[in-house]
């Protein structure tokens, strides 16, 4: 009965954690895709005698250095940083569990080699070598999207590769190589169906990640054009201002960040837990 009372308070808490993730997740999701049709407005459009206005009922968030609507300005970015983040984690997803599916699956030489090539590139920051990537092409949302996914695919490789190790030696993998089952019959039809759960998890935790290094590579300004709207930029654009005072322009496109990565990781988190359930039962005894 004690173990249920002290049970029960950590189940309301994770219950309580989800729900408020899959609220936020909802309202940005909403946000991106409803509020730019109906405003009907140009977030570009300036207005020098609104410039830097506090927040207020015309501008709820207040306006930026050139009279522009900064919770418009904060909604677009938004938009174009979770596009960023989506489309680069999808392709990284692909890539890794593609790479450590081979990889595992066919051992040898071929895993040697990629598992040589994953910790070279391993060795190298990503933030550095995404920066060399992008440097080589023109401002814009695609080389941000391949610079990210180039970057990030590594981690889920070697997530993937590891739990395909881990499924040769099932019982089921012997009865299929037994029964005549090619290696490509075992790899489509049975390795990859086991590792979509921990792929799938890994593409969740990737997409905050991927957000921030857009937004990292857009305040340095080798991301995407100053004149987008993005939540790196925004925040890059916004330094002047907080030097003389004026906070608003920092901190909202500084929430519309960070709130979605807590939401997103929460997500994750119910997920790591729902698919790995010898971890939940262990953090609660």
């Amino acid at each position: 009965m004690a173990e249920t009372a002290l049970a029960l308070p950590g189940r309301t808490s994770r219950r309580v954690r989800v729900t408020a993730s899959v609220t936020v997740v909802v309202a940005v999701a909403l946000a991106v895709l409803v509020v730019p049709p109906l405003a009907q407005l140009d977030e570009q459009a300036v207005d020098l005698a609104a410039k830097l206005r506090p927040p207020s009922l015309a501008h709820p968030f207040g306006t930026d250095d050139v009279g522009r609507d900064l919770l418009l300005r904060c909604v677009y970015g938004l938009r174009v940083s979770l596009l960023v983040g989506l489309v680069a984690a999808l392709t990284a997803t692909v890539v890794g569990t593609a790479t450590g599916a081979l990889a595992g699956a066919f051992g040898g030489w071929p895993d040697r080699i990629v598992m040589r090539l994953v910790d070279t590139l391993s060795s190298v920051p990503h933030l550095l070598l995404g920066i060399f990537i992008v440097a080589m092409f023109r401002p814009g949302v695609w080389p941000v999207i391949i610079s990210v996914a180039l970057t990030h695919w590594i981690s889920t490789a070697r997530i993937v590769r590891s739990e395909v190790l881990s499924l040769r030696t099932r019982p089921f993998i012997d009865a299929a190589v037994s029964g005549g089952a090619s290696r490509t019959r075992v790899v489509v039809r049975h390795l990859l169906p086991g590792v979509l759960p921990q792929a799938g998890l890994a593409a969740v935790l990737m997409v905050p990640h991927a957000m921030w290094h857009e937004s990292a590579l857009s305040f340095l300004g080798l991301g995407l054009p100053a004149h987008q709207a993005s939540l790196g930029n925004l925040v890059q654009s916004a330094r002047g201002s907080l030097l003389a005072g004026d906070w608003w322009p920092t901190l909202f496109p500084g929430l519309f960040l960070i709130i979605p990565t807590l939401a997103l990781a929460g997500l994750a988190g119910a997920w790591r837990d729902r698919i790995n359930p010898r971890r939940k039962s262990e953090l609660m005894l």
